[in-house]
Formats: C-alpha cells, sequence, structure tokens
C-alpha cells in the first residue's frame, strides 16, 4: 500500500506561479508513476500530468503543456507539481496519484484546492 499526502493548496493571483507537492509512504518500490489529476467545479476529474518513476518520462495534458512542470525527489519519495501562469480556469481540487502499472491508479492524495483568482 502507498499512502499520498499532498500540499501547498491555497489562493494565488492568475498569472502567478504555486507549487504542490505530494510525499508517498508505504511500499514505494512498487510505484510504476505518479502524477495529478485536477477536479474543477462540476466538472469530471482529469489527469493532467504525470511522470514515469523507471526514467522521469513525463506526459501533460494540452490545457497545461507549458505552464506546469511534475519533478520528482528520488531521496524524499515525493513529486511536485509547478504551476506557472495561473489562469482561473485552473481553479480546482488537484488530486496527487500514484500507480503500480500503467493506468492503473491505486492510491489517491486527499486532494488540496488551488484557486486563482482574476
Amino acid at each position: 500500500q502507498v499512502q499520498l499526502v499532498e500540499s501547498g493548496g491555497g489562493l494565488v493571483q492568475a498569472g502567478g506561479s504555486h507549487r504542490l507537492s505530494c510525499a508517498a509512504s508505504g511500499r514505494t518500490s512498487g510505484i510504476f508513476s505518479m502524477g495529478w489529476f485536477r477536479q474543477a467545479p462540476g466538472a469530471v476529474r482529469d489527469m493532467i500530468t504525470r511522470i514515469r518513476w523507471i526514467d522521469s518520462h513525463t506526459w501533460y495534458t494540452d490545457a497545461v503543456k507549458g505552464r506546469f512542470t511534475i519533478s520528482r525527489d528520488n531521496a524524499k519519495n515525493t513529486v511536485y507539481l509547478q504551476m506557472n501562469s495561473l489562469k482561473p480556469e485552473d481553479t480546482a481540487v488537484y488530486y496527487c496519484v500514484a500507480a503500480s502499472s500503467p493506468g492503473s491508479y491505486d492510491a489517491w492524495g486527499q486532494g488540496t484546492q488551488v484557486t486563482v483568482s482574476s
């Protein structure tokens, strides 16, 4: 079992930057990849980025490409989401996830709210 704890949510002005963190604990040796989903009010929960553990290969959805960066600290088993040029439409609850195999998101964080004011 992997446990995930997110931190860093808050209120940000449009055009600003913000960073989220997600610390993994437990059976971290079984992690294939980690990533972030987000869910805006009244919308479905969508994946926005992920990073593969074995080679740090990353993927981004078009809506955040060029503005958000996912990275990892191996020693701390922590993943970061650096968000730049934030827009009001980035307002959502952000969830950290861990997968034990491709597409199998077994562990979820509790979610952290990011609100971007215009």
